[in-house]
């Protein structure tokens, strides 16, 4: 890993490339776009069918949890999705806000842009907005959204504080978010955390639980929740190109280290100003 920009250019290239794939390809090859020198995205990936909203073009099979089902999303509201790629939670979300509410997917990535707004074409939404942007600088007004969903996407983004404290920005008082995300418990291996194809992956660019929910508490948010954690175990023949066999044995039998989906909640103040000031 390089510079914060190197790792925006290379997330960006990466998820350029598996914007032009669909879900099954991307499941189905092995481990995900450029073959088997990559993560396995279907390793991380809940299955949506169920949920209303679902458009199945949307749907690269790249998160690693279901945000809008537990973000507590009303009719009405202004849900914000962080790193939208085709549209998927976006739509999820458009089911339950309806048409008095209004949904913007933010990305950085001009392929998935117009793919996400192809699929709210072909749907006729027009109260689903897409806009190209960087999670470390919305183009979102302050206090603005009601509601910010992402799904397996900060873990891409070099400065967390600077992310979740946009997050805080654009949230209006009292509104929160359901983030789902990768996660460590552990030190993860020397030579998977310097790999840019294991960062584009989702597995390098975790950090820890803890370190991960003082930063959400850091940028001001309250009742920070995990509401829901699941473990995964990448898949032997995927790691090993990156361990040597003692050490990919040593990965799999330590049980002081692990990779885990969490799906996190947390409010902002009903009456809040910048978490840096002392009168919140």
């Amino acid at each position: 890993m390089k510079t914060s920009e190197d790792i925006k250019k290379m997330v960006a290239d990466k998820y350029s490339e598996i914007a032009h794939q669909s879900q099954t390809e991307n499941a189905n090859s092995c481990c995900g776009v450029g073959g088997c020198g990559t993560v396995d995205y279907a390793v991380f990936a809940e299955d949506y069918s169920a949920l209303k909203g679902y458009q199945s073009d949307a749907d690269l099979g790249l998160g690693c949890g279901l945000p809008t089902a537990f973000a507590k999303i009303k009719t009405g509201d202004k849900v914000l999705d962080l790193g939208s790629g085709a549209g998927n939670d976006c739509f999820v979300a458009r089911e339950i806000v309806g048409e008095l509410g209004k949904v913007i997917g933010v990305d950085m990535t001009d392929a998935m842009i117009e793919k996400a707004r192809t699929n709210a074409d072909k749907l006729g939404f027009n109260n689903v907005e897409f806009r190209k942007g960087d999670i470390e600088n919305l183009p979102i007004g302050g206090n603005s959204i009601d509601v910010v969903v992402s799904n397996c996407v900060l873990n891409l983004v070099p400065d967390k504080n600077k992310a979740f404290q946009e997050t805080f920005r654009v949230l209006k008082p009292g509104g929160h978010f359901s983030v789902s995300d990768v996660v460590l418990k552990g030190n993860l291996p020397e030579d998977l955390k310097n790999d840019a194809e294991m960062y584009a992956g989702c597995v390098s660019g975790a950090i820890q639980l803890d370190e991960y929910l003082d930063i959400i508490k850091n940028a001001g948010f309250k009742n920070i929740t995990v509401q829901k954690e699941k473990s995964i175990v990448l898949p032997k023949e995927i790691v090993a190109q990156y361990l040597p066999e003692e050490a990919l044995a040593k990965y799999y039998d330590s049980p002081d280290f692990g990779i885990y989906s969490v799906t996190v909640y947390a409010e902002k103040a009903e009456s809040c100003c910048d978490p840096n000031s002392n009168c919140c």
